[in-house]
Formats: structure tokens, sequence, C-alpha cells
């Protein structure tokens, strides 16, 4: 006669549920190890077709390029409607949104401008120079391929500081793609269309 061997507490096979638990953790693991390396992306100035020479122009600083909160963030953000937001969760900006706007935008007027009219950020400060502030209302990408920036930016001059020119401004740029990518060569060219503007409309002093 053949004795079955008594089960002992302890040797008690685990519950389905658990076997499906670690089945399925196992799976979440192995797929973490193929996710997609994240993109980086990053602004670029833009080359200037004309430099403004026709007077002296008091020097002039950047100082800060305002973005709204929604996009000031290491995602990209590749479209907006009214309401809804999309991100492209493998694309990151380079560094900070806002700071990379302000090196570029300093840039494309540094190319746009007579020498010494333009005071690099965080660079000392000459006497007598003024102060130059941009501040982004929106950013957006529709369905037909187009990125829109809408800003505003301020001149300030004097002691105390006053406002001596202030301009709104809507500028488009085509996406040639989609992505992250496209999205910064196209907020990089739009960019360089601002700061034509803001050389153009810039009071001498």
């Amino acid at each position: 006669m053949i004795r079955r061997s008594k089960r002992r507490a302890g040797d008690a096979a685990a519950p389905a549920p658990m076997k499906w638990a670690v089945v399925a953790l196992a799976a979440v693991l192995a797929g973490c190890g193929h996710s997609p390396p994240t993109r980086y992306v990053a602004l670029s100035a833009t080359p200037a077709t004309s430099i403004r020479a026709d007077e002296p122009i008091e020097p002039v600083q950047l100082t800060a390029v305002h973005v709204p909160a929604e996009l000031d963030r290491p995602e990209v953000v590749v479209q907006r409607s009214a309401n809804r937001v999309w991100i492209d969760e493998g694309a990151r900006w380079a560094g900070p949104l806002d700071r990379m706007m302000r090196r570029t935008l300093a840039q494309d007027l540094l190319t746009r401008l007579p020498p010494g009219a333009v005071v690099l950020p965080d660079a000392p400060r000459p006497p007598d120079t003024r102060t130059l502030v941009v501040t982004v209302l929106d950013v957006h990408a529709d369905d037909g391929g187009t990125l829109t920036l809408e800003a505003a930016w301020t001149v300030l001059a004097g002691r105390p500081e006053r406002v001596s020119a202030s301009r709104e401004t809507t500028l488009t740029a085509s996406l040639t793609q989609h992505g992250a990518a496209a999205q910064a060569a196209a907020l990089s060219a739009i960019l360089g269309r601002l700061a034509d503007q803001i050389a153009a409309g810039l009071p001498p002093r």
C-alpha cells in the first residue's frame, strides 16, 4: 500500500491570485527594461538678415523671459487646445525653458543691434543700461501644423525705471513635422522674428 505524505502547513500552494500578481509584476519589470531613451531638444539662435545701424542705441539687457507655468516644465508640450495639453513624454528640454528662451533671444538680439547695444543676461550692467522683459502669453501648435507664439515685450529706462516702450505681438511658424525636435526648431525661428521686431522697435534711448 502506497502512503501519501502529508502536506505540511508551510508547503501549501500559493493562491492563484498571488501567482497572477507575480506574473504581472515580472511583465511590468520586463517592459521597463525596453523603454525608449529620453530625447533632449534645445533652442538655437537664428542668423540675422539685417543689422540696425541707423543711430547710436543705449545698451539694453534682457533680464527675464516669463513663461506660463504649464509650458515651463521639463517635458515638451507638443500641442495645446483651449483646455487640454498634449505632452511628449519621451522628450525633454535640455534646460529650463525660460532660461533657454532668454539665452536664445539675447543671442538673436546681439546679431541684430549695433556693437555694445546688448548686455548679455547675467553680465554686469554698465551705467544707464535699460531693462528688457519679455512675457510669453501662450505658445501652442494646432492640428494644421502651425506653431503660434503670443508675447509682449517691455523696455524700462531711467531711475527709477519707467516703461519707455511696450509692444504685443503674435508670431507663427510652420512645423515641418510632428514631434519635439520640430517644435524646438519652429520656436527658435519665431524667437528670431521676435528679435527682429524688438530690434526695429527699440527706442534709441
